[in-house]
């Protein structure tokens, strides 16, 4: 047996484990801080956590890459028309949800960023 024949197999079997498994859409964290009166230690705990919910973001929006990746067709030429519309309709509702994650993610992050900016104002070394 050729060695990068059992390398190649389990390659395949792992992306095609993944392929099968559903994205997990991760919670934005539950409250952002006030910049007028928190803490420091408050700020850097929700630093961490939308740091945590921007990697599980990322790591959402490559399943939803994968999942979509997996449905193009080697041979586009041996599918009927339906087939081609099913899978186009089904890309494009992956589209669909990648679009709707980013513009989520922005905005989670934009209002813990903006008070991240009030509190550094407030507390600026003079």
């Amino acid at each position: 047996m050729k060695p990068w024949i059992p390398l190649s197999l389990s390659l395949f079997l792992g992306v095609a484990a993944h392929a099968g498994t559903s994205c997990v859409y991760p919670h934005a964290p539950t409250s952002t801080p006030d910049g007028n009166s928190a803490t420091l230690a408050q700020m850097i705990a929700a630093k961490h956590q939308y740091d945590q919910y921007n990697t599980d973001m990322n790591s959402y929006l490559a399943c939803l890459k994968l999942k979509s990746d997996a449905l193009t067709p080697s041979d586009p030429s041996k599918l009927k028309p339906a087939q081609l519309k099913k899978i186009a309709a089904e890309q494009s509702m992956y589209v669909q949800k990648n679009n709707a994650a980013v513009d989520d993610v922005k905005a989670n992050v934009g209002r813990f960023n903006d008070q991240l900016k009030i509190y550094l104002a407030k507390h600026k070394k003079k």
